[in-house]
């Protein structure tokens, strides 16, 4: 009846009041979506889009492929061929792509890409490139006499691993798998770095995020708990690590670290250690550990004072006056309430802590580098297909950690502000 009498009444232009309400309705959801376009636009652009080709490059790598066509082709064409010993015909298919390498200057290319996987072939390439043009058949026989090493399993596993522009190889790499005659094995005990840096870098994360925690707590419970005037003053000196370059506050940690430095300075003036026997405190990771947990500390402070501004006190007022302790009201009545900033805190400066790159390249040294300085490496100087490899795998990490902390805890629990 309710509906029927909405159809029969209009609006003063004339038209049905139900198909005016739709209408106006549409309207605001289209302004509605006109204002978020722009931060959709942003995240697509600086943010989904990058991580998608990241994770593409991770897959991709053509430096070989494009280059070697003629055993591309083989290797498509004969799938089941034995890499302990490749026929004739595969050995022709390399020679004729060697003396296509050496014309167009791409030797160095594709022996770097085998070279990611199997070491040792950039100068394998580069003579047998420059042999190919004057070789003769039986290739085979002719390559092997330039080189033995032509025969390996490994390098032809490695190239017929290369011939496919997209290949899981990286990850291999990523995750210490060596490229043997035999196939991907794991890599020996000096082979095993990634994993390693890996392990290094979620317990250091782990560490700090402690570290941040124990500090960050009492700091947290004073703000909330003084006056608004002394509480905003101290908030000041929270906040005035932001205002600050991370770089200048850094290279402010190399100053008073450092062996000759201030606090060893003071220590040995205080008598409390000797000019000779001054603290190794700096490119370590001492210094790292030091370093990050003031840079990160800000942001365990925040959620933490947001949470605990809002608890009564009348409540611990009510547990001491039915007997309990300090201890026990801190435990059952205060500290399950801070819970939810504890949490948004420590999930905060933990995956901030796994993905820093500026302080531990700064004052880590070689002892204290992370997971992100090896990622940087690769990037710039190394292999752009290795260093997405190991920052999917990162990715991947943070996002099982993440699953795992909503399961065992809840994300609906988290607080920032």
């Amino acid at each position: 009846m309710a509906e029927a009498a909405t159809e029969l009444l209009t609006t003063a232009d004339g038209r049905p009041l139900k198909a005016a309400l739709q209408a106006a309705q549409a309207r605001a959801r289209r302004r509605a979506l006109l204002l978020v376009l722009p931060l959709l636009a942003f995240v697509l652009l600086t943010f989904l889009i990058p991580i998608g080709y990241m994770l593409k490059r991770s897959f991709e790598h053509d430096g070989f492929a494009a280059s070697a066509p003629a055993l591309v082709q083989w290797f498509a064409a004969n799938p089941d061929y034995d890499p302990a010993n490749p026929p004739e015909e595969a050995y022709a298919a390399l020679v004729q792509d060697l003396a296509r390498m050496q014309d167009e200057k791409t030797t160095g290319t594709s022996g770097t890409r085998i070279n990611y996987s199997v070491a040792g072939t950039i100068s394998l390439f580069k003579a047998g490139a420059r042999a190919a043009a004057d070789l003769q058949p039986p290739f085979k026989e002719a390559l092997l006499a330039v080189d033995k090493n032509w025969a390996r399993p490994a390098l032809w596993r490695g190239m017929e691993s290369a011939s496919h522009v997209y290949t899981p190889e990286f990850y291999l790499v990523a995750s210490d798998r060596k490229l043997t005659d035999d196939g991907w094995a794991r890599g020996g005990d000096k082979e095993r770095i990634y994993l390693y840096l890996f392990f290094k870098t979620f317990l250091i994360s782990g560490i700090i995020t402690v570290l941040c925690l124990l500090l960050a707590f009492p700091v947290a419970h004073l703000l909330a708990t003084l006056p608004m005037a002394k509480s905003s003053l101290l908030m000041i000196l929270v906040l005035l690590p932001f205002w600050t370059s991370l770089l200048v506050r850094t290279t402010s940690w190399i100053v008073l670290l450092q062996e000759q430095g201030v606090v060893n300075s003071l220590l040995v003036s205080a008598g409390l250690i000797g000019n000779d026997g001054r603290l190794q405190m700096m490119y370590n990771m001492t210094g790292t550990i030091v370093a990050m947990t003031h840079v990160l500390l800000p942001f365990m402070i925040l959620p933490l004072y947001s949470v605990m501004r809002v608890i009564p006190p009348s409540y611990a007022r009510a547990a001491r006056s039915l007997g309990a302790t300090s201890w026990t009201t801190f435990r059952r009545i205060y500290l399950p309430q801070t819970l939810p900033g504890i949490a948004a805190g420590s999930l905060l400066v933990f995956i901030l802590a796994v993905g820093y790159y500026i302080t531990p390249a700064l004052v880590g040294g070689a002892d204290g580098q992370l997971i992100s300085n090896l990622i940087a490496f690769h990037m710039t100087k190394s292999n752009w297909s290795l260093a997405a490899a190991i920052a999917g795998m990162l990715l991947v990490s943070i996002l099982l950690l993440y699953w795992l902390y909503d399961r065992l805890v809840g994300i609906d629990r988290l607080k920032f502000g």
